[in-house]
């Protein structure tokens, strides 16, 4: 099984000399054979393959000189990326390969020669051994390192490592819990829990208010306007990391306490797209609170199942299961008109979930009372195997 250990790294002036040269090294490559690529289609229709791609680094190497700042395997892999993000494109999950800019995130692969020496990463190349902050021994053979600097300056390392063990084998023995989503609370159990929504980015606005502010009075292409620019990123990734730290606290709670984990298959890309509401459901983050509870359940050995994002979770009784036609969103709690009893809207909608999920698991299938699986077949994640460990760094902002 392979997972990824996230670590701040603490390189010296001259590594972070280095490892800027490998950034636009790569950078360049990237962008010349995205270019190269549309060139060739547009002249030929057709494309050009990883191995052809790989094939131009002698030539580009005696032309620009400043490619071998560089690790070799480096550019070899962004010729495997660029082949594996075309190759996403044509099959739809993703979208068309873009430019990379020198603003912004920067990242560069290490596919091998990594090793971890006491407290240092160390790196071929000319960047050599970098202090690594390490809160856990790592447990398994390296396969990649990936090094970022993100843009409020710090550098991480994402080491992939293959630990050899296979992944503990599902069952449904045990406690159910069905889980609804929502604004107010951030999610509603069918145990009746209710998790407030921390709303992080409006905890921070007032801060992030300021820091735009005096970044839009900066003359462009200054080096004050670049000083704050680091000002706005710095209380971006302190309210990334803060909703990453309560979304993992969450959801490894979830995943201790029950065996069977049901969640409803949001649209959120759909959903975001309400001017209204777009800010606040981003700021939640459904789509990483969901992942986190599917990884952390297959390493467990828990069920984890979506339910239908068209199942009427929330205008069904869970008593006697009467639909209501019609319920606006205004209408937090109702009562049945069947069985007159009593409904807290989210807790309904979450038992629902859950009762759903437990059916489906009964029937050993995965078709739901409203059709089949809204997720079209053949289209797998595009993510890789590798899932990130939920233990993070304590960084000071």
């Amino acid at each position: 099984m392979y997972k990824a250990y996230k670590f701040r790294i603490y390189p010296t002036n001259e590594q972070q000399i280095a490892l800027a040269k490998a950034f636009g090294c790569c950078r360049w490559f990237w962008n010349y054979s995205l270019n190269l690529c549309q060139e060739t289609y547009l002249t030929t229709g057709k494309g050009l393959s990883r191995g052809a791609i790989q094939g131009l680094l002698p030539s580009l190497k005696k032309e620009y000189s400043w490619l071998t700042d560089a690790y070799s395997q480096c550019l070899q892999y962004v010729a495997l990326n660029l082949s594996t993000a075309y190759k996403n494109f044509f099959e739809k999950r993703t979208g068309f390969p873009r430019f990379k800019s020198k603003h912004g995130k920067q990242s560069i692969s290490y596919p091998s020669n990594v090793k971890i020496d006491g407290d240092y990463l160390k790196i071929p190349g000319k960047v050599g051994l970098i202090y690594c902050k390490q809160d856990r021994k790592l447990d398994g053979q390296i396969k990649t390192v990936t090094v970022s600097l993100n843009p409020d300056g710090k550098y991480y390392a994402s080491v992939l490592v293959d630990d050899d063990r296979e992944l503990a084998q599902l069952s449904t023995e045990g406690k159910a819990i069905g889980i609804d989503l929502g604004l107010t609370h951030f999610c509603i159990t069918s145990n009746g829990s209710k998790f407030d929504n921390p709303r992080h980015t409006t905890k921070y606005a007032r801060n992030l208010k300021k820091k735009q502010q005096s970044l839009a009075r900066k003359q462009k292409s200054s080096k004050n306007r670049y000083k704050a620019k680091s000002k706005v990123s710095k209380v971006h990734s302190k309210i990334r990391r803060v909703r990453e730290d309560f979304l993992h606290k969450l959801s490894r709670k979830i995943v201790n306490e029950n065996q069977v984990i049901a969640v409803e298959n949001l649209n959120v890309k759909g959903m975001v797209r309400n001017h209204n509401l777009a800010k606040a459901i981003s700021d939640c983050g459904w789509g990483q609170f969901c992942t986190m509870l599917k990884y952390k359940s297959e390493w467990s050995g828990k069920t984890y199942i979506e339910v239908d994002r068209f199942f009427a979770s929330s205008k069904t009784c869970s008593v006697c299961l009467n639909r209501v036609d019609s319920l606006s969103l205004d209408i937090r709690d109702w009562t049945c008109s069947q069985c007159n009893t009593h409904h807290d809207r989210d807790v309904n909608a979450a038992i629902n979930i859950r009762n759903e999920a437990l059916r489906i698991l009964d029937l050993g299938t995965r078709s739901t009372a409203n059709g089949g699986n809204v997720r079209q077949a053949g289209k797998t994640s595009v993510l890789l195997d590798a899932v990130p460990c939920e233990v993070g760094n304590p960084i000071p902002l």
